[in-house]
């Protein structure tokens, strides 16, 4: 088993025999305040770099920054909805965007989201066998992250992310504790997987 930073697993009850990087994979709201070295962060974006895209467009960019970046920090802390302020204790947002058309051209890339989605996969399995947590979040003010972040016309924000090492249940507010603890639970196979047409389990 990959043993994380403090020795923190939180395993998912898989039916069948996954690698341990997807195992392994969660998403905590506990984050340490300790910083991701530099070169960490870049293999994770290395990750990114090498996910499969259609037509290889790579539509994905990010927008990251560190808590030693105050500023910059900020400005990404700012666009978050208040459900998530947890997430400004982690050392590292980031929030990726897709293009919506193919490069060079108007027409619109209907595979922009989910190839955005690909490259996010690669950073997930990265972290996890780096030792790192990421915590991706729908909860953030689009418009904000848009024009506070430069955000270009023919792109759109689709997710930020908190990155970094797992922090301390016991200082952590109880609300936040009860969440962190709750059974990891998904779908079964059959409610989701069908054969040759609709809802054929």
């Amino acid at each position: 088993m990959i043993r994380h930073d403090g020795g923190v697993q939180n395993p998912a009850p898989a039916e069948h025999l996954i690698l341990p990087e997807l195992q392994q994979r969660w998403s905590p709201i506990i984050f340490s305040g300790k910083s991701v070295p530099a070169e960490l962060l870049d293999r994770l974006f290395e990750a990114a770099r090498w996910a499969p895209s259609s037509s290889n467009e790579q539509p994905w960019s990010f927008v990251t920054a560190t808590a030693g970046e105050p500023e910059l920090f900020a400005r990404l802390a700012d666009c978050l909805h208040a459900g998530n302020a947890w997430a400004k204790e982690a050392p590292v947002l980031a929030l990726s965007v897709a293009r919506l058309t193919l490069a060079g051209s108007t027409k619109p890339n209907r595979y922009a989201f989910h190839d955005t989605g690909m490259a996010v996969g690669g950073i997930l399995a990265q972290a996890t066998a780096e030792g790192l947590f990421v915590h991706q979040m729908g909860g953030f003010d689009v418009e904000k992250a848009r024009h506070g972040l430069g955000v270009p016309e023919g792109h759109d924000p689709v997710a930020m992310m908190a990155i970094g090492y797992y922090g301390d249940q016991a200082q952590a507010a109880a609300g936040l504790r009860d969440r962190e603890t709750r059974p990891r639970a998904r779908k079964r196979l059959e409610e989701f997987v069908f054969r040759g047409s609709w809802g054929k389990a």
